[in-house]
This record gives structure tokens, sequence and C-alpha cells, in this order.
């Protein structure tokens, strides 16, 4: 695997595992960064037998958002000729064609938390703080805050958290829906994990169009959603998974899944 300068990349059985390694730096996100995200982005799907991907971070902190020294370096033709690349590189999270879970501890500021909104599903520590201040510096976060949450959490909590620049913890992120699932700080990786291991045990079709049809139900009209769901389900029914799993089940024993 291609060794990066801020991040980690590594597979346990069917699972890749990428880990933002600024420790010293609270995992600030550069402009290096992305470029490493994005590199790693490539390499993961190009892997063999995925199943699932788990986004962590080392140190106290998932990440305090993006590093203000390069955002003091930053003019509006810079991020003319580069926003738009910037923001396909997370993207590229949400378009991956397995799901991606972001496990987040301490702080996960800016475009860290705009990070982990292009996951999947989103794991928090019960230590974790999680904030938007892109206004309070000038800005208004333009990595997928004012887009993606919205979708997840409606758009006055989306208002709250962005134009009123609230930092909330894990409970409050959870009962409004920004995480998914909220553990002690030492049950982080382990319980991301058992989710991606769990996931990477499903048949591989049958995932990647659930989250294909999941994605594109929320940003299309419910005709295009079941259309989708319509040709899925043609696709997946009398595939070689889906009739093992089926066998599997009637013969009390675990499926053993091809990709087919």
């Amino acid at each position: 695997m291609t060794e990066y300068k801020t991040l980690l990349l590594s597979k346990a059985d069917r699972v890749a595992i990428l880990t933002i390694n600024r420790p010293e730096k609270l995992n600030t996100i550069t402009v290096e960064m992305w470029q490493e995200l994005e590199q790693a982005a490539k390499e993961i799907e190009a892997m063999d037998d995925l199943g699932a991907v788990v986004i962590n971070a080392s140190g106290d902190h998932f990440t305090a958002g993006i590093d203000l020294g390069v955002l003091n370096e930053f003019n509006s033709e810079f991020v003319m000729k580069n926003l738009s690349w910037a923001q396909s590189v997370y993207s590229k999270w949400e378009e991956l064609s397995v799901p991606v879970i972001a496990a987040m501890q301490g702080v996960c500021y800016g475009s860290g938390i705009e990070l982990a909104l292009a996951c999947d599903i989103r794991i928090a520590a019960k230590d974790v703080r999680i904030s938007i201040p892109e206004v309070r510096f000038g800005l208004s976060p333009d990595m997928g805050g004012t887009t993606r949450l919205p979708r997840l959490v409606g758009p006055g909590q989306a208002k709250r958290l962005i134009i009123g620049c609230e930092e909330i913890d894990a409970e409050e992120a959870k009962n409004i829906g920004l995480v998914e699932i909220v553990v002690e700080r030492d049950q982080l990786m382990e319980r991301a994990m058992n989710l991606a291991r769990n996931i990477a045990d499903q048949p591989p079709v049958a995932v990647r169009m659930a989250k294909k049809g999941i994605n594109l139900a929320t940003e299309s009209s419910l005709m295009a959603g079941l259309y989708f769901e319509q040709a899925q389900s043609i696709y997946c029914c009398g595939t070689q998974d889906q009739k093992e799993a089926i066998q599997a089940f009637f013969e009390k024993r675990k499926p053993v899944f091809s990709g087919r």
C-alpha cells in the first residue's frame, strides 16, 4: 500500500481502515491531505474483496477542521480554481461502491464534520464535540456542509449549527440525527469494526445496490427511487449470492458469497 504523509491506510480482512494522521496538529486538514484522501479513495476502490471502509483518526481528536494557517493563504482565485476539486474529494466517499463508516472522537470541526457527512454512517465517542464554525470566520461551509447537513438533520437544525455556530456533544448529535451511534471512547473502533465486518459479511452486490438506492432516494423523486428499486431487484434476483443466501439460511450455515 502507498505510504502517505498525513494518512495511514491498512486492511483487515474485507475492511479498509483509513486513519487521519496529524495528531500533533489536531489532525487539521491541508491541501496535501485532500490530495492524499483522493489518492487513498482510488487505492481503496481498487482493493480486491473489499466490503466496507472505516475512516478514523489517530490521537485525541478526529479533526479540528481546516488548518487555519493554510486558510489564511487562500484567496478567491485559489478557491475558484480548486474548490470544485476539493468538494469532489469528499464526494468520492459518498460515491464509493461500498459503505463508509466515520469513527469520530474528540473535536470534530468544520471541514472535518463535512468529511463525516460524506460518509454513510457516523459513530461518535461520547467525548466528541461537533461544530461548524465557518461563519465565525467570515465564511460559509463549502465542503458539503450547507448541502448534506440539512438532509440529515433538517434545515432548522442545520441553520442553528451553521449560522449560530453552536457546538454540540455526541448525545445531542445523535438526537438530531447527525450521528447514528454513540459509544464509550474505548469502544469506538471496536464498534466501528464490528459494524464494518457485519456489512462486509453481507452479499456484496446487494450491499452496493442498497447504498446506491438510498443515495439516489435522498436527492431524487419518489418515482425515480422506486424505478431504481425495480431495476436493482431485477438484477439481484437470481444472482449466485442471492441463491447462496437463501440456501445457507435453510441449511443453517454461514453463507459463502462470490460477488456474483
